[in-house]
């Protein structure tokens, strides 16, 4: 997603996207295909750049609290067009583990810390 201040603030050219009033100064608006398609490079092109070991944890049932199923940002080919950006560029060698969990869900973040703690023992 990104981040604008009051709806108002939004550009006219983002004022016909899927927006969210978080609350009267924030307003959230959802990232098409092309712009996850574009984030997924820049997480695998990271990934790869990275000298210390690393692995890619990704969310299947969504990347925020409004990106769960049923929520407003719930944008399955959306979510897929970053995910396979991510799959399809990593280098060889780093792990992509797929966890079919919500980013805010405990397993989740049990998950991360297990793979955390693995990294941080090699």
């Amino acid at each position: 997603m990104a981040n604008f201040w009051a709806r108002d603030t939004v550009p006219v050219y983002y004022r016909e996207r899927t927006l969210y009033e978080w609350n009267p100064n924030i307003t959230l608006l959802r990232t098409n295909v092309e712009e996850n398609r574009r984030i997924g490079e820049m997480i695998a092109a990271a990934a790869n750049a990275a000298s210390a070991p690393v692995a890619i944890l990704l969310p299947l049932q969504g990347v925020s609290q409004l990106d769960s199923p049923g929520g407003a940002f719930w944008d399955p080919a959306c979510n897929a067009a970053c995910f396979d950006a991510i799959r399809t560029q990593v280098r060889t060698g780093i792990p992509i583990i797929e966890v079919d969990a919500n980013i805010n869900d405990p397993i989740f973040a049990e998950t991360a810390v297990k793979q955390l703690l693995a990294l941080l023992n090699k």
